[in-house]
């Protein structure tokens, strides 16, 4: 659309289903590749992505030619069929329904890539759902603890 300047900085978190430790480190360099992708082609910026076994967190230039409900729609449809299609998972991977998304000022980017960057440290002294909570609880997000992710057990 001419004459429209944005610049919208959205940090989403999307989770395994049921938790399920699938992301294995022998190609999840491959997925993050592929989410790029698949954000790229949508017409947005990845700026970052990285995570867990668990869980990803994506940093995005969004533009706003799309709703963000149809864009993690279409990256969590998209990966999870390249991943089975693929055969890189052992089992039938899908993604949690719902995700966590935040927005963030152009300020605040560099920390927001940094803290991405260093989720493997990071997690080593906070679990998923401490993070998932806290970032709830930061941004005043209105929650039904019926619907939060659960411990692993």
């Amino acid at each position: 659309m001419a004459n429209t300047y944005t610049q919208i900085h959205i940090h989403v978190i999307c989770a395994v289903k049921n938790r399920q430790s699938m992301i294995h480190s022998s190609w999840e360099d491959q997925l993050y590749k592929y989410i790029t992708g698949i954000v790229q082609n949508q017409g947005h910026k990845l700026m970052q992505v990285n995570g867990m076994p668990d869980h990803v967190h994506l940093l995005i230039g969004y533009r706003p030619i799309q709703s963000l409900s149809d864009l993690m729609k279409n990256v969590k449809q998209d990966s999870s069929r390249w991943i089975n299609h693929t055969r890189l998972a052992e089992g039938r991977f899908a993604w949690q329904e719902g995700y966590g998304a935040f927005s963030h000022s152009k300020s605040q980017v560099r920390k927001v890539i940094s803290y991405i960057q260093n989720q493997k440290e990071h997690h080593k002294k906070k679990s998923f759902r401490e993070e998932y909570l806290e970032f709830l609880k930061k941004w005043d997000v209105e929650f039904d603890e019926r619907y939060i992710f659960k411990p692993v057990t």
